[in-house]
């Protein structure tokens, strides 16, 4: 690397991003004996007649190279090429590494093994050794490297190698001390003398030499690129723009006005660059003892009656807006701790007055939990205790608590939150041990109480007394089951215990049996589809094979043997598959669509089937599913579970949009259609018939067209002879699905993925894509497209104005909610969803961003507005090409 060297050396050097050519280095020559196998060896193994090092001179070694960081591999292994030795085990062959230095990893680290060839085409390790290439002070290492060879063993290019290339200080020799001396001479941190330099050069060789004679060791010399100056590890900086500089308070009259460093100095002088500080996230030590010996102070009870004045009061009723994702500076904390005793009037300060609480200190936890929780009652909301449920808190009473307020709700509102509390069994104190971590960003401080907060005991006796509940609860365990990890043991043994606790009463028994028979049928269909998906026949010889097995009567399909829950919906009971009715989709997996017969279910069925014993059961229309192999169906799952609570908190609101296309008679299901996840890469989908926006332009031309084929009005004008409430229908579904899929981020829209029912209700499929992820190249944040539009007769006609109000209504009324939102996704954060995974954290915050909390909600329908109205027009382009992708792929 060229540069003007700088008029103090001491403190100048280079950054690594800067460096953009790739990773080179040399190997040099094979320092050390490799001693003959003695001739009892050689009798014991006649193989080892064959190695090389047993013939006369020397051998026909090689040197295999590879990078590894983190224990995995960055690049292919490279070999040296044959050569002839003469005299010395000496290569002089350069390396070039398909990688830049930009790309390296701090833990990046070069494994060579040196092997002899033993026979034909076998290879035996004669020693192996592993170099980091950045130094304890984040430097690139550079110049010649003398690395020590472990004899008889590969490299080990782990983390904590069992090959490190550097000897212990104290079995250094004097090789290593002119090695260490040679390297200060090169930086220049020894004066430069000519003709004592030539002396001390030759007496440095003599010594080398005559080391070297009688050593035991093995060394193998690597040369490394040299730079000007050292290379600082230094990743790229972010291209995000710097924010802008603060708000200061205009200069007081008598202070004068102290010049600091200009606010945009750090973006526009070219001799400064930000760093990562790994401290930079820990607190100030001298704000903990402060902040401790203050509150040491205020243990007592003689703050009970201090009150907040004005300006504090509006602080902390801003510090109780906060969302959830927000943190709080000492400051605030030290606030809400002054008046902590006087917070549980307002129910929205528990989470925050928790979190000002120091718990490593027990005096003050103690206090927190035994004098000021108490104060709150049961007054806080849900959306509070599923926060206080996280991996934020810790404390068994405070969980505990929050179990207790869980309490109150009904089991139509616990099913609502079901999936997010099965994975705060994860956080649970007595699930997991002192010793397990999570990700780094959830380390979480020793436990200040031992025990169970109660949580699985409560899910175990709701679900055990709601047959309903409990087969969600089931399955919802049944999938985090699947790996060999200390949490997934951990859910075994909560799903074990229900087991245990179903058997102890003649109803449970029942139950079980529910559930080993809905096992049993998912295994069915589960082996049917593999079959199904790995013949190479045509599909409709797929379909005859499928209808031929589930009308076999062996089978126990169709019939089932005696009414069986649906582990997809309990509420329904389903009696047979209508084989002539189930067929195979046309797609990649081969989904299989079933057609499963029901009886009512319902409460009411039951109460008129308890008042009138020898009435027989009503049969219904069918209930037809879609059963997939080969997908993950868990982000679908929990993307169906948010909209289904989001249609709940706007029906609180007197906001119906009708969100659900397809309701079950008797079966209680209000979610836009069901979801279920029987494993990691099969899954159950509620069939709802529907076409696509894009059949049905190909079809009718038009979305009006096809709501006129069952629901024509000729007298409707105002609807386009469309009958009024189904126009009604589509509109209220389409403003409800615009503002859904904003909030949640559902991406790759397009119109094979929206669906539209005879009756008007239209609704979206296929979630692959969530939290802002998109295939496409500048996607619009409302998915608004031209049919849907056109439908309401343009942008200019009463329903489309009706469709903005019913939006910005809706957008409103979920904002007011955000809360409770945004800790059912923090809850998800660990339950290996899909796209949650790629930035765990940064999944709320981006769910966060869509209900603009740092706005006025004037200004926040503003903003919204604006989002509703970007239509862009690239959204029409790429719509056709996936139009015309689909054709050339039929």
């Amino acid at each position: 690397m060229q540069a003007d060297p700088s008029r103090d050396k001491d403190y100048s050097f280079a950054r690594l991003c800067d460096l953009k050519a790739h990773v080179t280095l040399k190997i040099t020559q094979l320092e050390g004996k490799i001693p003959r196998r003695s001739y009892t060896e050689v009798l014991d193994k006649p193989e080892l007649r064959h190695s090389g090092v047993q013939s006369d001179g020397l051998s026909d070694l090689f040197v295999t190279c590879q990078l590894w960081a983190d224990g995995k591999e960055l690049a292919l292994p490279f070999r040296t090429a044959f050569k002839e030795f003469r005299g010395s085990y000496t290569w002089s062959q350069t390396i070039i590494l398909p990688i830049t230095y930009p790309s390296l990893l701090l833990t990046s680290q070069l494994a060579f093994t040196i092997w002899n060839v033993r026979g034909t085409g076998k290879a035996v390790p004669i020693g192996g050794t592993t170099m980091p290439l950045f130094t304890s002070k984040r430097t690139l290492r550079t110049s010649q490297q003398r690395l020590f060879v472990h004899r008889g063993v590969e490299a080990d290019p782990r983390p904590e190698s069992n090959t490190p290339s550097e000897l212990p200080d104290d079995q250094l020799d004097e090789i290593d001390r002119l090695e260490r001396l040679m390297k200060d001479f090169e930086r220049g941190d020894i004066a430069k003398v000519d003709w004592l330099d030539r002396m001390a050069f030759r007496q440095i060789e003599a010594v080398h030499a005559a080391e070297a004679a009688k050593s035991d060791k093995l060394f193998l010399y690597v040369d490394l690129p040299k730079f000007n100056f050292p290379v600082v590890f230094s990743e790229s900086e972010s291209s995000v723009p710097l924010p802008p500089p603060p708000n200061l308070p205009p200069p007081s009259a008598n202070v004068p006005n102290l010049s600091v460093l200009p606010p945009d100095m750090l973006s526009t002088d070219s001799h400064l660059w930000r760093t990562y500080d790994p401290d930079a996230w820990r607190e100030n030590p001298v704000e903990i003892k402060h902040r401790k010996l203050l509150r040491s102070q205020r243990l007592g009870d003689e703050g009970r009656d201090l009150k907040p004045g004005p300006a504090d009061r509006d602080r902390l009723n801003e510090i109780f807006k906060l969302p959830p994702t927000a943190s709080l500076n000492p400051a605030d904390k030290d606030l809400l701790w002054k008046f902590r005793f006087s917070l549980f009037r307002s129910p929205r300060s528990l989470t925050k007055f928790l979190k000002c609480v120091t718990w490593s200190d027990p005096v003050e936890a103690k206090q927190a939990v035994e004098k000021l929780l108490p104060l709150w009652g049961q007054e806080i909301g849900v959306d509070d205790a599923l926060e206080l449920l996280g991996p934020g808190f810790t404390d068994r009473r405070v969980r505990a608590f929050a179990v207790r307020r869980l309490e109150r709700a009904d089991d139509e509102e616990l099913l609502l939150y079901l999936l997010q509390l099965v994975q705060a069994l994860r956080f649970d104190s007595a699930s997991w041990s002192q010793t397990t971590r999570t990700r780094s960003h959830r380390r979480r401080d020793t436990l200040s109480e031992d025990g169970d907060s109660g949580l699985s005991k409560f899910l175990m006796d709701r679900s055990i007394a709601n047959p309903v509940l409990g087969t969600a609860f089931h399955w919802y365990l049944m999938i985090e089951t699947g790996n060999r990890t200390a949490i997934s043991k951990m859910y075994a043994k909560v799903a074990f215990s229900f087991q245990a606790e179903l058997a102890k009463t003649p109803e449970g028994t029942q139950q079980r049996d529910v559930l080993r028979r809905q096992g049993e049928l998912v295994e069915t269909l589960s082996a049917r589809a593999k079959e199904i998906r790995a013949s190479k026949d045509s599909r409709s010889k797929k379909i005859e094979k499928l209808r031929a097995y589930i009308g076999d009567s062996k089978h126990g399909l169709s019939p089932l043997p005696e009414p069986l829950p649906l582990p997809l919906n309990a509420c329904i009971s389903v009696t047979s598959i209508a084989a002539e009715k189930s067929s195979v989709f046309k797609s990649n997996l081969f989904p299989l669509l079933l057609w499963f017969e029901t009886t009512e279910s319902s409460s009411e069925s039951a109460q008129s089937n308890e008042e009138e014993p020898d009435a027989p059961q009503v049969i219904t229309h069918d209930y037809p599913i879609i059963f997939k192999n080969g997908d993950d169906l868990r982000q679908d799952q929990l993307v169906i579970q948010l909209f289904t609570l989001m249609d709940r908190l706007l029906r609180k609101e007197n906001l119906d949009l009708r969100l659900t296309p397809y309701p079950v008679s008797g079966a209680g299901n209000l979610s836009p259609y069901s979801v279920l996840a029987t494993s990691q890469n099969e899954g159950m989908i509620q069939f709802v018939p529907s076409k696509s926006l894009a059949a049905i332009m190909a079809e009718h031309g038009s979305l009006q067209n096809y709501l006129r084929l069952d629901h024509a009005d000729e007298g409707a004008l105002g609807s386009y002879g469309v009958e009024a409430g189904v126009m009604d229908t589509f509109v209220r579904s389409c403003a409800g699905y615009s503002v859904l899929t904003y909030v949640l981020g559902v991406g790759d829209r397009h119109l094979d993925n929206l669906m539209l029912t005879p009756d008007g209700h239209f609704f979206h499929v296929d979630f692959g894509y969530i939290l802002g992820r998109d295939p496409k190249p500048y996607p619009p944040p409302v998915k608004v497209c031209k049919e849907m539009v056109d439908a309401m007769g343009g942008t200019s006609s009463t329903h489309y104005h009706r469709f903005q109000s019913l939006a910005y209504t809706a957008f409103i009324g979920l904002r007011k909610n955000a809360n409770l939102i945004l800790n059912l996704v923090a809850l998800m954060v660990d339950a290996g969803i899909q796209d949650i995974q790629l930035e765990p954290d940064k999944a709320v915050w981006k769910v966060q961003e869509k209900f603009m909390l740092d706005l006025s909600e004037e200004d926040a329908i503003k903003q919204f507005e604006a989002l509703l109205n970007d239509t862009s027009y690239l959204t029409v382009v790429f719509d056709r090409i996936h139009d015309w992708a689909q054709y050339l792929r039929d």
